[in-house]
């Protein structure tokens, strides 16, 4: 009999420290994005139920406006994830209006050092998900004890489900680092930092994503850029419309410049994994190898 009523005083206790919970059924998790709302589930396996907001590859990210259901299921939600850096503030807003008591909310940008001001489309670092997928096992762990080594299980999965990306990486690196890219829209950079590549019309790809327009300056400097075969890549924004970036993809093509799109939201059907390396592929096919 002691033995057992220091077993419940025990977990009576832990109930009381924050972060603690035991779970009653499926952990609610709630992302801004469905590039985060994937890595919750490849970690959390069927002991979590995820919702992610913005997945529609057809939406522009930049003109969401939260409903009141986003509101009700953040609400619900005991683990929400947000981008941060700027790129989700609707998120950060809804978050102080609706959070409750041990929920626990999770800033990506915060958990690889970006901030506002920096370029944040960090999900094409592959740096930026494991340690994510930590911050999750662990959360998880503590929030259903019992299910806790599943979770690392599904952690450690993760992680060498990671390898083939980086090993791609290193292929192309090898290959490509120092090749004059160009984007309209800085959501491909970090991807272009990984592989080593020398990225053109900065200030242009600055003022298309803050939604002002590039100088004239920086056009016409884009537009010979192009013309003359000195940018050996273009990606644009397949998620967003911009007349002048619309107009730098039309003249990429004229002129014979490999063009390929980048999403901001991850496509229907495919792990991160398989979005990523789908990218990478087509880095490969539009700069192929020399014989």
């Amino acid at each position: 009999m002691r033995r057992l009523l220091v077993v419940a005083c025990a977990a009576a206790l832990l109930a009381c420290v924050p972060g603690f919970a035991r779970a009653a059924g499926p952990i609610g998790i709630v992302a801004a994005e469905n590039f985060y709302g994937d890595i919750a589930r490849q970690i959390g396996g069927d002991t979590v139920v995820v919702t992610s907001i913005l997945s529609n590859p057809a939406q522009d990210p930049h003109l969401f406006e939260a409903s009141p259901a986003v509101a009700r299921a953040l609400a619900r939600a005991d683990i929400a994830i947000a981008n941060g850096a700027g790129y989700d503030p609707w998120m950060t807003k809804l978050l102080r209006a609706t959070r409750h008591r041990g929920q626990v909310a999770i800033v990506v940008a915060d958990l690889v050092g970006k901030h506002i001001g920096d370029n944040p489309h960090i999900w094409y670092d592959p740096t930026t998900m494991p340690p994510l997928a930590r911050r999750l096992a662990a959360l998880l762990a503590n929030r259903d004890p019992a299910h806790a080594a599943e979770d690392r299980k599904r952690l450690a999965a993760f992680l060498v489900s990671m390898a083939p990306i980086e090993a791609r990486i290193a292929a192309l690196r090898a290959r490509l680092a120092g090749t004059e890219v160009a984007a309209t829209e800085p959501v491909f950079g970090y991807m272009f930092a990984a592989l080593g590549m020398t990225v053109l019309e900065r200030r242009f790809q600055i003022a298309v994503m803050n939604g002002t327009e590039p100088s004239a300056r920086d056009i016409a400097t884009f537009e010979n850029d192009l013309r003359s075969h000195r940018v050996k890549l273009l990606v644009y924004n397949a998620q967003a419309a911009d007349p002048t970036a619309t107009r730098m993809r039309q003249i990429a093509r004229e002129a014979g410049v490999p063009v390929i799109g980048a999403t901001e939201t991850e496509p229907p059907g495919r792990t991160y994994q398989q979005w990523m390396l789908s990218m990478l592929d087509a880095v490969a096919r539009a700069l192929p190898a020399r014989r």
